[in-house]
């Protein structure tokens, strides 16, 4: 087979990816944020904030700022519309995450 093949066998894949309950949900969600620009700015706020503080390297008090991060945000992830949002793309990260999982195993990757 070769890596053009193996390309748009990629593409077919990803069609049936964006077919699935987890997909479908996540994307409705997305748009239904998308819809209020503002709040849409401040979910990826939200989302670059935790991304950088679940990347850091310096743990000395990564505790205590997780802790702040927290609470910062608690009163905005009571909002229905983040909370869904942010719940659909973590199960869709997860589903992405198994995939890429079961691919490495079963082509013996390293």
């Amino acid at each position: 087979m070769s890596d053009s093949e193996i390309m748009e066998a990629a593409k077919k894949f990803a069609a049936i990816i964006q077919e699935t309950d987890t997909y479908k949900e996540y994307y409705n969600q997305r748009e239904k944020v998308k819809k209020q620009p503002e709040l849409y700015d401040k979910v990826n706020e939200f989302r670059q904030k935790n991304f950088d503080l679940q990347n850091e390297s310096d743990s000395e008090d990564l505790f205590d700022r997780m802790e702040a991060f927290d609470q910062e945000y608690a009163k905005f992830r009571e909002d229905p519309l983040v909370d869904d949002f942010l719940r659909a793309e973590l199960a869709f990260c997860r589903m992405m995450q198994d995939v890429e999982i079961l691919l490495a195993a079963e082509i013996d990757f390293e």
